[in-house]
């Protein structure tokens, strides 16, 4: 899979003035990738596309550039603390993704060039708490690694939480293109997590996203290039002959992972959610979709935000037993952050 490039970039007032908003212009310029200004992205009404499925797909295709205005970070539990604000948005179609509904009508892309400013802004989050350790999660909102070969705002991040004693980073990706980034000074502090999935999972709903072949691949490339290593083993799905599917998922993982590479590994479990508002867009984005989101199955359970349907209890046990007991057979060391 070749890496993202934008068939669309829009550059928002003032992103100019920062070094990233002229390396990214120029950058485009010489790509003779289309630019255009925009006032904010708020404002961004004339994408090409003849209906609305078109114009959602090159919305996928479309960059903007522009500034972070709040610098107040949004809590990010239960992975960190912090989500720490470098982009929005993510080339991938994933038909389940929670993006869908966040997003809404703008699935774009978004990249933000005020970097000194973000990172002091975490700088005062982990003064405020020393000395307990504060977590900081870079993909809360996008998949930030999908696009840190055009920005490298990723790399400038592991390098500043390096440099701190508090501080800590972490993000998740299901793109391999992480070459640029083995020669960070990461410190240690910075736990390079993929998110994984059962061959039907990947097959069926994470499209445009790199195989598990490539992220595996990737995941070792970066456990030797010395950081922590996590998985995210997100959505966990129910669909026909998961447990067998699963099961090979562990096994590929543990051929492929050396045990000098998985001393410090962690794990991560989510079972399949949505919320009504989420199966409406998706049913209008992914109209062939055949992910099951019939509620009458569901178990409702009051979210953060909005109400979500989830697993009901007992198949929500069954399956977190049996990835447990998976990880337990295959990586007996791991530790497990969470099932949820």
């Amino acid at each position: 899979m070749e890496p993202f490039m934008p068939r669309l970039v829009y550059f928002e007032p003032g992103a100019l003035e920062y070094p990233l908003g002229q390396q990214l212009y120029e950058k485009f310029k010489q790509l003779q990738i289309e630019i255009r200004k925009t006032t904010s992205h708020n404002q961004i009404r004339n994408l090409p596309g003849e209906n609305d499925l078109q114009k959602y797909r090159i919305a996928k295709q479309t960059l903007v550039v522009g500034i972070r205005k709040t610098l107040k970070f949004e809590p990010s539990k239960p992975s960190a603390e912090y989500a720490i604000p470098l982009a929005t948005g993510c080339m991938g179609h994933c038909h389940y993704c929670y993006l869908q509904t966040t997003l809404g009508s703008k699935p774009y892309v978004r990249t933000y060039v005020n970097l000194d400013e973000i990172f002091a802004q975490a700088k005062k989050y982990i003064h405020e708490r020393k000395p307990k350790i504060t977590r900081f999660e870079a993909s809360c909102t996008s998949d930030i690694v999908g696009i840190d070969h055009l920005t490298h705002s990723l790399k400038k991040a592991i390098e500043f939480i390096g440099q701190t004693e508090h501080g800590r980073l972490r993000f998740t990706t299901k793109f391999h293109h992480v070459d640029h980034l083995l020669d960070a000074n990461h410190q240690q502090k910075t736990r390079f997590r993929f998110s994984i999935n059962s061959p039907y999972m990947i097959r069926t709903f994470e499209l445009k996203t790199s195989s598990l072949e490539q992220r595996i691949e990737a995941a070792v490339k970066v456990a030797k290039a010395g950081y922590p290593l996590g998985f995210v083993v997100a959505p966990l799905y129910l669909h026909e002959n998961w447990e067998q599917e699963y099961l090979e998922l562990f096994r590929l993982l543990k051929n492929r992972l050396l045990p000098s590479l998985t001393k410090d590994l962690t794990f991560e479990l989510i079972q399949h959610r949505f919320t009504k508002p989420a199966k409406r867009v998706i049913e209008k984005n992914y109209p062939q979709t055949k992910l099951d989101m019939n509620i009458e199955k569901r178990k409702y359970k009051w979210g953060r935000f909005v109400p979500k349907y989830v697993y009901p209890t007992e198949e929500a046990e069954n399956l977190e037993r049996t990835m447990r007991q998976y990880i337990a057979d295959h990586f007996p060391h791991a530790v497990i952050e969470y099932f949820t």
